[in-house]
């Protein structure tokens, strides 16, 4: 407890008693009779061989009870295991390389570490970090190819991670490291430690192919990003049809399904193989393990088939659908449940361009807007 603050009050014996109180605040003042503590106790760490002079093998984390200004900062210093000087400690607690090791010299270092604190008289700890040196990198990592599709209204693009590139390597210790080619980078990034793929603002319609690498520290291999942007227009927002799928996530339908399931649905709905199929969006039903799926069809010509028109070929098509994917339903007025008749409800659909939605999976992403169907009787 840092204070107390205690009310006083005096009174005296006379007839009434008359009293006054005061406050009176009680300060503690902290003594430094707390040491560091180290977290873990002892440390184990690994670099590899080769590795250039100054890579970081360890961060040491110290904490103390005391007040801030009897704790950090600390004073870091190793007091054996470092004759030969193959180690350095910053400020800051992070335990680097002063030498390239080999692993034929000598395949482990035991280090004593001592952190002091600021207080007066000082308070000191000590930790044990053992650190073994390993052979170097002797297998390149391996990538797994990236399709990522953005649907976006036009011009309305906000941004924002749009997948992941997912990599592994065979050598246990290697650290994969990320990097975007710099002439993209006024266009997209790439987190350097997990891979995670963001998309600045703004992107334009068309297909980018991202020049995106992943090291070992050895070896660099490069991976295939390819990203398809496609920008929606209001007139297809009014031609729309939903499938809803039963018992789907919608990574699993992104990643298992997609593609199957838009080839077959072109074959069942495509008047002519010039006509456009266009996925809008999917999103979750909530409250359920249902999926919608909305949908455009754009004809040769340029303009739109009708909701009824697509329905109609679904409905004539749905048992060839349903061998790739179990549908739910087919929804177009989406009235259920409203006591009125099919020519007096309306239905109306926006877009949340700005409240975007990603289905990422190891090989393929999908980012699309949000959706909401509003409906009403006009009866």
């Amino acid at each position: 407890i840092s204070g107390y603050s205690l009310i006083v009050q005096a009174r005296d014996s006379g007839t009434p008693p008359l009293s006054s109180s005061v406050t009176v605040n009680v300060d503690i003042s902290d003594v430094n009779d707390n040491s560091p503590v180290f977290t873990p106790a002892n440390y184990t760490a690994v670099i590899q061989e080769n590795k250039p002079v100054g890579t970081s093998i360890l961060q040491l984390v110290v904490t103390d009870k005391d007040s801030f200004h009897n704790g950090p900062p600390f004073t870091f210093t190793i007091l054996t295991g470092n004759e030969e000087e193959e180690f350095t400690l910053d400020p800051h607690g992070v335990l680097r390389s002063a030498v390239i090791f080999k692993h034929m010299v000598s395949t482990e270092y035991v280090l004593c570490v001592q952190a002091k604190d600021s207080g007066k008289p000082q308070q000191v700890s000590h930790t044990y970090v053992q650190v073994r040196v390993i052979e170097e990198s002797i297998h390149k990592p391996t990538a797994i190819p990236l399709e990522i599709f953005i649907v976006t209204m036009e011009d309305d693009f906000p941004g924002g991670v749009i997948g992941k590139i997912h990599a592994t390597d065979q050598d246990v210790y290697d650290v994969l490291t990320y990097m975007l080619k710099s002439e993209q980078k006024s266009l997209f990034k790439v987190n350097s430690h997990d891979g995670k793929i963001i998309a600045l603002g703004g992107l334009d319609n068309g297909k980018y192919v991202l020049n995106v690498s992943v090291s070992d520290g050895r070896f660099q291999v490069p991976i295939d990003v390819v990203v398809h942007v496609e920008q929606l227009q209001q007139e297809m927002l009014e031609n729309t049809v939903t499938i809803r799928f039963e018992n789907v996530s919608p990574e699993d339908f992104v990643g298992l399904h997609m593609h199957g399931f838009r080839r077959t649905l072109r074959n069942a709905v495509l008047s002519q193989k010039q006509d456009s199929l266009h996925i809008i969006s999917i999103q979750p039903v909530a409250g359920s393990s249902q999926l919608d799926m909305l949908f455009a069809v754009q004809m040769h010509s340029g303009g739109f088939y009708k909701p009824a028109y697509l329905i109609q070929k679904l409905t004539n098509a749905r048992r060839h659908l349903e061998n790739v994917i179990r549908i739910s339903a087919i929804l177009e007025k989406n009235c259920s449940g409203l006591d009125c008749q099919e020519q007096h409800c309306e239905q109306s659909l926006s877009i949340d361009s700005h409240s975007l939605m990603t289905y990422s999976t190891a090989r393929i992403s999908f980012v699309c807007p949000r959706f909401y169907r509003n409906v009403r009787c006009m009866c």
